[in-house]
C-alpha cells in the first residue's frame, strides 16, 4: 500500500513516518546512539513535507525513542540505564558496566554558606563556608544528571578547580587523600524538569525527572559532601540494592 493510499484511509503522515522510523529502530537499522537521516532525506523516502518529518521526530522524542541535538541532528536514545542505588555509588562505574563511556563537566562552581539542613548532613554549623559545584553526567553524548554538591571549604579548599581538573567527584576526593566513602541514606523524588535543567539535560519543558539527594560519608561516619540530583527520568531506571 502507497504512502497516499495509507493517509487517505485517515492515518496521519507523520504517524506513518514515526512508525517507519521506530521499526528501524526496533529491528536495528538504527542503533542506539546512531544518528538519523538528515529530515530531507527522510521527507524523500516517505515521500512527505518536511513539516511530516519534524511532526513523526518530535513524537518521537515524546516517547524518549530519539533525542535532537541542536546543530548537530537527531539521535537514538540508548536503553534506559539501570542505576543501582547502593552503599557505594560512583557515577563512572556504573556507565562503564553498562558498556558506555561516563563524562563529568563542571557547569560552575561557587562560594556558598550552610543553610539549616546543609549544615546538618554535613556536620558543620549553620553559615559555614561551603564550596557549591554545579556539574552535569553523561553515558556517551548523552546526558544523564545534573547534580549540586556541597561540600565543606574549609575542609576541600579549592575543591572547584580540582573537579573542573578531574571531572569526577571520586577524584576530587582522592586528592584530599579520601580513596573511599559510602553512602548515606538517598532519598528520590518525582519531579518536572525546569527551564535550566531541561537545557542542560536536553529535555523539552515539563518533562519528568528523578530527584536524589543523598550525602556521601567517610568509612568512619564523617559526612563529606550532600548532593542534590536531578535525573531524565526517561533515560535511567533505579535499581535499589542492600
Amino acid at each position: 500500500m502507497s504512502m497516499q493510499d495509507t493517509a487517505s484511509s485517515g492515518v496521519a503522515l507523520w504517524r506513518l513516518v514515526a512508525d517507519g522510523i521506530e521499526r528501524g529502530i526496533a529491528n536495528g537499522r538504527f542503533a542506539a546512539g546512531d544518528k538519523l537521516p538528515g529530515e530531507m532525506e527522510i521527507a524523500e523516502t516517505y515521500r512527505v513535507n518536511r513539516h511530516t518529518v519534524r511532526r513523526a521526530l518530535a513524537a518521537l522524542a515524546e516517547r524518549g525513542l530519539v533525542r535532537a541535538e541542536r546543530g548537530s541532528g537527531t539521535y537514538v536514545e540508548a536503553q534506559k540505564l539501570a542505576y543501582p542505588l547502593r552503599s557505594r555509588t560512583r557515577f563512572s562505574e556504573i556507565v562503564g558496566a553498562d558498556g558506555r563511556e561516563p563524562h563529568g563537566k563542571m557547569i560552575e562552581a561557587s562560594d556558598d554558606v550552610a543553610t539549616r539542613e546543609l549544615a546538618r548532613e554535613l556536620g558543620l554549623k549553620t553559615g559555614a563556608p561551603l564550596v557549591r559545584i554545579e556539574a552535569i553526567r553523561l553515558a556517551d553524548r548523552t546526558p544523564i544528571c545534573v547534580s549540586t554538591t556541597w561540600l565543606s571549604a574549609e575542609l576541600f579548599p579549592g575543591a572547584g578547580t580540582v573537579f573542573a581538573a578531574t571531572r569526577s567527584m571520586t577524584k576530587m576526593l582522592e586528592h584530599y587523600g579520601i580513596r573511599d566513602y559510602r553512602r548515606g541514606a538517598t532519598r528520590i523524588t518525582a519531579g518536572i524538569v525546569d527551564a535550566t535543567d531541561a537545557a542542560r539535560l536536553d529535555l523539552p519543558l515539563g518533562r519528568p525527572i528523578l530527584v536524589v539527594d543523598a550525602t556521601d560519608h567517610h568509612l568512619d561516619g564523617k559526612p563529606l559532601v550532600t548532593k542534590h540530583s536531578r535525573f531524565a527520568a526517561e533515560r535511567v531506571e533505579f535499581l535499589v540494592e542492600p
